[in-house]
């Protein structure tokens, strides 16, 4: 059994290392992702959240350290507030997580702290909402990509198969999550909050991928796309209109 205190302790040792040498003047900064979890593989990357000055620069980076990649989301103190908001809006809240979730690895006059508090108000006010064209618009891209799942079309293609099966996962999960006003993700994040925000049908959603990616039936995706379809109204087709804005 792997000692995951001993790992932790590892990963944050050669994180503050990584702070310290890039930028000596943080006011601080905290490790998040996998490796503050305990979840981290010998591949895994290191998430690190920077809190920089006001004369520093806000943005991202991603660099190899002591042999190991690391994404280091850099924020100066006044960028916070204008940041956080725009994190909420995309609903993902990819640095808020950070915050929220992170281990301190330095915090010498408190910023890291307001910072964290900052961020868990943020997220215990929920993702922005969909604005209703936002949703109207997912909601007839779904009753799409579920007509093309049931469509038997060439049997003998799996690839448009599969490709589907993914729009409909993303697209319900966008939906799902946004119903019951909680966050969404991407990749490995999509299934984790996914299953967050509703245990029983995210599952149904993801139990449905898996089954067309292992046997090509696309019935229980198809169904659990219904349900998710039936809490928004059903299924949207012919009255539906969108006009383009330039």
């Amino acid at each position: 059994m792997n000692d995951h205190g001993n790992d932790q302790d590892t990963y944050r040792a050669a994180a503050t290392r990584l702070v310290a040498a890039r930028h000596p003047h943080a006011l601080g900064a905290l490790l998040g992702g996998s490796a503050a979890q305990g979840r981290a593989t010998p591949s895994s990357d290191l998430d690190l959240a920077v809190l920089l000055p006001d004369s520093g620069h806000s943005g991202r980076e991603v660099v190899r350290h002591e042999g190991r990649l690391a994404e280091l989301f850099l924020n100066t103190l006044a960028d916070i507030p204008e940041f956080f908001a725009w994190d909420r809006s995309r609903r993902r809240g990819t640095v808020l997580f950070l915050y929220d979730r992170g281990l301190p690895l330095t915090d010498p006059h408190g910023h890291v702290a307001r910072t964290r508090e900052l961020a868990r108000q943020v997220l215990a006010s929920g993702p922005a909402p969909l604005a209703p064209e936002e949703r109207e618009h997912s909601r007839y891209a779904l009753t799409c990509f579920l007509d093309d799942l049931v469509d038997p079309g060439d049997p003998a293609d799996r690839h448009e198969q599969l490709s589907v099966a993914e729009h409909v996962l993303r697209e319900a999960a966008h939906l799902l999550t946004a119903h019951h006003n909680a966050w969404t993700g991407i990749g490995k994040w999509l299934p984790r909050r996914l299953l967050d925000a509703d245990p029983v049908l995210g599952r149904a959603l993801l139990d449905g991928r898996r089954a067309v990616a292992e046997h090509a039936d696309p019935g229980p995706l198809a169904a659990a796309t219904e349900q998710v379809l039936d809490l928004l109204g059903g299924p949207l087709r012919e009255g539906y209109a969108h006009r383009w804005k330039p």
